[in-house]
């Protein structure tokens, strides 16, 4: 097995900062290569509670506290920043961490968020507009020295962000979704990962991957150009179920495997769950 295992937490994890870093920690002594967190403003269980961080906030402190361990968004709402503030912002925490930085942009959902702070939250078809110029911005200012972009909701005139971040050509822009078919395009066109949000039947991940295989060659991007990725929850430490699990992920095309790590875990199953199963796959 050669999945690459990474840790994502969620707001209940994410209302403190040294929950965050702890989390971090004991990931990367583990041996997870990376920690994602989501990108919100309230809790998202109804409660509407106004307890977490800010996720770019976060991210920088966790460059300063942290060695070895990848971080980054699942993900940034297109709706949050302005995309030229959001990729400025990425390469100062790629600077601040050495090159271990990475972004994940998505359109954008969580009503209750947008209506309480006064965040314009606009219908389904336009987030997906604005999230395809974001991504092209985002990309564009990574990867050349002067950007301009003339788009219906950005316009860019001789943009730059200098030298500054570390990871060349650019920092790893992760584009997240369920596998429909505009969400395929844009990662084939822009994003270095497609991550797909908890999608646990092998034969959709297949499905979604093919998809993406197809939007890669009709851009004309090999298909080793973007990362194949999902998000599963807690999967335990049954060491049977889980590599059967894990193998059958493994043969429907993933090669990255987010898992989250609920609030109440002992931090010390990082370890265990390494043992079993990190261990086995280096």
């Amino acid at each position: 097995m050669t999945l690459e295992f990474r840790l994502m937490v969620g707001y209940d994890v994410y209302r403190s900062y040294s929950a965050v870093r702890d989390s971090a920690l004991a990931a990367q002594d583990a041996g997870f290569t990376a920690i994602f967190r989501g990108d919100h403003l309230l809790s998202v269980d109804g409660e509407h509670d106004h307890s977490v961080t800010e996720a770019w906030a976060c991210l920088a402190g966790l460059a300063r506290d942290t060695t070895t361990i990848r971080f980054g968004t699942l993900v940034s709402p297109a709706t949050f920043r302005h995309p030229a503030l959001l990729a400025r912002t990425v390469a100062t925490v790629d600077e601040m961490s050495g090159g271990r930085v990475e972004v994940g942009l998505g359109a954008g959902w969580y009503e209750p968020e947008h209506e309480t702070l006064g965040i314009a939250l606009p219908p389904w078809p336009e987030r997906f507009d604005h999230l395809e110029e974001q991504l092209a911005i985002v990309r564009g200012l990574f990867t050349e020295e002067t950007f301009s972009f003339e788009g219906e909701h950005y316009h860019l005139a001789g943009a730059q962000l200098g030298r500054g971040f570390i990871q060349r050509p650019n920092p790893p822009i992760v584009v997240g979704g369920n596998g429909k078919p505009r969400t395929l395009r844009l990662a084939a066109t822009y994003a270095d990962e497609l991550n797909l949000d908890q999608i646990l039947d092998p034969a959709d991940i297949v499905t979604a991957y093919t998809g993406l295989a197809a939007a890669l060659e009709v851009v004309g991007r090999p298909s080793s150009a973007v990362v194949r990725s999902n998000v599963i929850g807690w999967p335990g430490l049954d060491i049977e179920a889980n590599q059967a699990r894990f193998a059958a992920y493994e043969a429907a095309g993933v090669q990255r495997l987010y898992v989250k790590r609920p609030a109440d875990l002992d931090l010390s199953a990082l370890a265990k769950f390494s043992r079993h199963f990190i261990a086995a796959s280096g």
